[in-house]
């Protein structure tokens, strides 16, 4: 049935969604530090995001995925990055004095976008997920019809919008019951980014 791909959609998207990365840490922090409407834009434009790389995997699925595996720096990279971020956030210290400012609040959409679009693991798993689908019994293609492609991609975003907005309620569950909540989540962030790291190390030390 034609319906089934929007259900795979929101499925392949949650999954995605699922793992701890740029995105969900924005909803949680912003959910902690400000308020869950402020939290629930990035979750829209990091929903957007999300549609424009699985689109984007869709079209040129296997010379994204060669390029990448060809090209050592972009995982280094990537790595590095994650062990810098996951360094700061674990040592950074809670400041006593909470500052609001009201530019900050206007870019959430620009900040999930951006989040979202420049991120190459999620870019990777798309493509993985799609190239599993192809294998599979639900071909998935640009030729496909507009019909298709409209359900897919509407339960991608449902299922990016669905996740965050979980994670987000999640954090505010979290807030109402724990004291310092803030720093414990920066802390357990850091630590889950560094061991994220520390697994593409293996990875590619043994794939190397």
């Amino acid at each position: 049935m034609i319906i089934s791909y929007f259900f795979i959609g929101i499925l392949a998207s949650v999954l995605g969604a699922l793992p701890l990365g740029a995105s969900n840490i924005a909803v949680i922090n912003t959910t902690l530090k400000q308020n869950a409407n402020q939290a629930y834009k990035i979750a829209i434009a990091a929903g957007i995001a999300e549609v424009i790389l699985s689109l984007y995997a869709l079209h040129c699925n296997t010379v994204v995925q060669n390029f990448i595996n060809n090209n050592m720096w972009i995982q280094i990279t990537i790595v590095i990055l994650l062990l810098f971020v996951g360094a700061f956030l674990f040592f950074k210290k809670q400041s006593e004095k909470q500052h609001k400012k009201k530019t900050f609040t206007q870019s959430k959409y620009i900040t999930g976008f951006l989040l979202g679009i420049l991120n190459p693991p999620v870019l990777i798993y798309w493509i993985v997920a799609i190239g599993f689908l192809n294998k599979s019994n639900f071909v998935l293609s640009l030729n496909s019809s507009l019909l298709v492609l409209f359900l897919f991609f509407s339960g991608v975003y449902l299922g990016k919008l669905l996740t965050l907005y979980l994670y987000s309620k999640f954090s505010l569950a979290i807030k109402l019951r724990v004291q310092n909540i803030n720093q414990i989540i920066n802390k357990i962030t850091g630590v889950l980014l560094v061991v994220i790291a520390v697994f593409q190390i293996v990875k590619l030390y043994a794939f190397s």
